[in-house]
């Protein structure tokens, strides 16, 4: 069966829909797995999808690897493409997988890039003016750090209680989110957090003007900020700060977990904050926590370093 472009891109765009209603995959998600799709596509745009053999698909990692790609993207590009397969297989009939058992390129195992507690007090404490978007952004980056939310979770907050989106609730000061596999979970907001979330509110209705948009962060002409535009606001705001690093969303999750875990050593609180299904997702920051009591000894113990 010879599947031409366009029954390719259809079947990608139901396999997406899916995830979406089915497996109630983030909006990240989707917007990653889209793309890995069209790669797909561009790799067998002469070919069947049912003629594509395990040699075939490893060619095609040889080759994005000689690209560049790093071998943690190449294991989701694969994770991606082994779902469709999967999908063709139960709802279009197609009779293998090419991608089971294709491995991604084993990469260094990176430690996460996460801010200090001094570099997270000079991002959240510029002074960057008082517009309406400053003040909507200066929200958005404290509730980040004060509650270790992943984007997708924070882009997704509406201001409805109850809202199966998520929302704040300042009466108990704990924001309620919708996270990975269809999960909710509470978790605590700082004083500051809530504090700049109520100054957004004051004046989100001036650029929020359609009555049904129930976003609690809208962009400037009123719709709910995509994750894309969050991540693009937080360059702007972290280039103006002058740190010297990139910093990203998920930046912010890494120093919150890292703050927490060296204040309390509890990994386990650490796990359920950050809505870890597994503790093993959760113990990076252990290693974290030990680089920070490494500096700590070598900066502190009078025999740490050879003094010269």
């Amino acid at each position: 069966m010879k599947t031409d472009d366009a029954t390719l891109l259809a079947w990608g765009q139901e396999y997406l829909s899916w995830l979406r209603t089915q497996r109630r995959a983030s909006l990240l998600t989707l917007e990653n797995y889209q793309r890995d799709l069209f790669r797909l596509q561009n790799f067998a745009q002469t070919r069947g999808l049912d003629t594509l053999t395990g040699a075939d698909i490893r060619g095609f990692v040889r080759s994005m690897h000689g690209d560049g790609l790093s071998g943690r993207s190449i294991a989701r590009i694969l994770s991606a493409w082994r779902g469709l397969f999967r999908w063709l297989i139960r709802n279009r009939g197609l009779s293998a997988n090419p991608v089971e058992g294709v491995r991604a390129p084993k990469t260094p195992s990176l430690l996460p890039k996460y801010l200090s507690v001094d570099q997270a007090g000079v991002l959240l404490d510029a002074d960057q003016g008082d517009s309406v978007l400053i003040t909507r952004d200066h929200a958005m980056f404290e509730l980040f750090y004060a509650s270790g939310l992943r984007l997708s979770e924070l882009a997704g907050l509406d201001v409805n209680a109850g809202s199966p989106n998520g929302w704040i609730d300042f009466n108990e000061s704990m924001v309620t989110v919708h996270g990975k596999r269809d999960r909710m979970r509470a978790l605590p907001v700082g004083e500051k957090a809530l504090e700049a979330i109520r100054q957004w509110l004051a004046v989100r209705g001036t650029i929020a003007i359609k009555a049904w948009e129930c976003a609690l962060f809208v962009t400037r002409t009123g719709e709910r900020m995509s994750p894309g535009a969050v991540r693009s606001r937080l360059t702007r705001w972290s280039e103006c700060c002058g740190l010297g690093v990139h910093v990203h969303p998920h930046m912010f999750r890494h120093s919150f977990a890292s703050h927490v875990l060296q204040s309390s050593g509890d990994l386990r609180a650490v796990q359920e904050l950050l809505g870890h299904a597994s503790i093993r997702s959760t113990q990076v920051y252990t290693h974290l926590d030990f680089q920070h009591l490494a500096r700590v000894y070598d900066d502190a113990h009078p025999r740490a370093r050879l003094k010269r």
